[in-house]
């Protein structure tokens, strides 16, 4: 999410494992879901609307203690996707917090557990248009919601197409081998019959109902047979065993280790992880060496302690890493540089418009598919020639590359709203352009600007005005704009 000075004398300090297990063990911070309670927003007036969810949202991301668990919460929601638009029913602000709650519940936590509160959330019903699906009516011809049965395969667990442990494609005859079909869609969309919300003793007035998990209305529930992955749950098998019963089945498919580790590792560290990166992490996603598959804690602890993420030879290496999204720039400058709200609001807003803004806002992916497809590619790249993908760049353009840079010019400068970056540790360097960026290198670059870019930033730094503290303030907040619009920032290693 970003580092301090104090966060990289505590690395320094305890060593990258012990690091690692402290943040873990970090006590979870407020919920958005109290913040929005705080803030008086659950009352009627607000129902109908999404006051508050960018302020509980990107509040956790830029400021929240427990890092890690935001950066891995980040991740997650990138994988398992709803997003504030998709949302039906009233509460979208609380509905959204809600979500993002319980994926920070089980950052940690088991990712079958993780699938069980996804599967019965308000967010994810509504958003996959599950929510109050019912069973065959051959009077109406109504047929159950497909939706979030496909997608829960797809996207969520097991991908199109079988794998091997590393991740590649397992072939069959000199041809890949798709997962499941049509019919193993229909038939676990069965499953996803008659869930709705959990109004017993409640209405609709407050917005509680959405933080609770959706229950099963059995009149609505198909009972009759479900087929689906080789699995057959027999008729009469009740709604909530079924669920039981599919989960169990879908996690237990060999893709699961795989598809998922590799998503995280993409997410986490770099786009192209090697066969072998990706087989020992899904090698301690089924089994943390205590026989328990999906303990998310492992398997964050693996993909940040492997060789590929701590060797320094691959920062060199033009094959390795990823492009930092823009979320992940303005969020490596509020924790580097503190950045707070005074009046707790955090209203920075919706930040999606790439000719404006960042370009990207978090929980305001355009579809399920996420803000990026993990196998995208620039067309006409060399990234494309050399068989690479590179998933943040489907956010790059003319628009969104010039939009950023004025957005952050504004932010570093003046802050968005009353969300303001604390400079006075940079005070003290900012005569001297050289001193200014090598803090600004180390704090936000990782001590991965190049000689030639630190040469040309320092020659524009040079020839602004010194001596005084306004001077001072402006030397500050370009250097800030120059670094983060640089290439090495940009591209994380």
């Amino acid at each position: 999410m970003g580092a301090t000075r104090e966060q990289i004398a505590r690395v320094q300090s305890l060593g990258y494992a012990a690091w690692l297990d402290e943040q873990i063990a970090h006590p979870a911070s407020p919920t958005r879901w109290d913040y929005l309670v705080a803030r008086g927003l659950n009352g009627p007036a607000n129902k109908n609307g999404e006051a508050g969810a960018d302020a509980a949202i990107w509040r956790k991301l830029l400021s929240s203690p427990d890092t890690l668990r935001q950066r891995i919460t980040f991740a997650l929601s990138e994988i398992l996707v709803t997003s504030i638009s998709g949302l039906s029913g009233g509460w979208k602000a609380f509905t959204a917090a809600a979500f993002l709650d319980l994926m920070e519940a089980e950052a940690f936590g088991n990712y079958r557990r993780l699938l069980d509160k996804v599967s019965t959330s308000a967010a994810m019903g509504e958003y996959l248009t599950y929510r109050g699906s019912v069973k065959f009516r051959a009077s109406t011809g109504a047929l159950p919601d497909e939706n979030y049965a496909r997608e829960l395969m797809q996207l969520f667990t097991i991908g199109l197409v079988t794998l091997n442990l590393d991740g590649t494609p397992k072939l069959v005859g000199g041809q890949q081998e798709e997962t499941y079909g049509l019919d193993d869609i229909a038939g676990l969309a069965r499953v996803f019959t008659g869930w709705n919300y959990d109004l017993a003793g409640a209405n609709t007035d407050t917005p509680d109902y959405k933080r609770r998990p959706m229950t099963v209305n059995a009149s609505a529930h198909e009972t009759g047979t479900k087929i689906f992955l080789g699995k057959t749950i027999a008729a009469g098998t009740s709604g909530e065993e079924s669920l039981k019963q599919a989960l169990d089945t879908i996690f237990g498919h060999a893709n699961v280790a795989p598809f998922v580790s590799r998503q995280l590792i993409m997410r986490l560290v770099c786009s192209n992880p090697s066969p072998a990166y990706v087989t020992r992490v899904a090698t301690v996603f089924n089994n943390d060496g205590a026989g328990v598959k999906g303990n998310l804690a492992a398997v964050v602890k693996a993909i940040l302690l492997d060789s590929e993420a701590r060797s320094s030879p691959l920062v060199s290496d033009l094959r390795f890493g990823k492009q930092r999204e823009p979320i992940l720039r303005l969020a490596a400058w509020a924790r580097a540089f503190k950045a707070g709200s005074a009046s707790d609001a955090w209203a920075i807003g919706n930040t999606s418009d790439p000719a404006t803004r960042l370009g990207q806002s978090p929980l305001r992916a355009a579809s399920v598919f996420n803000f990026f497809r993990p196998g995208y590619m620039p067309p006409n790249s060399a990234v494309a020639s050399a068989g690479m993908v590179a998933p943040e760049f489907q956010l790059t353009n003319e628009s969104s590359v010039v939009g950023y840079i004025n957005f952050m010019q504004g932010v570093v400068s003046r802050g968005v709203g009353d969300v303001k970056g604390d400079y006075a540790s940079l005070l003290p360097l900012a005569d001297s352009a050289q001193q200014l960026l090598d803090e600004l290198n180390l704090v936000l670059a990782a001590g991965q600007l190049s000689t030639t870019t630190v040469s040309l930033l320092k020659g524009a730094i040079d020839g602004m005005p010194a001596g005084t503290d306004a001077a001072r303030s402006n030397r500050i907040h370009a250097a800030l704009t120059l670094v983060m619009a640089a290439p090495e920032f940009i591209i994380q290693k």
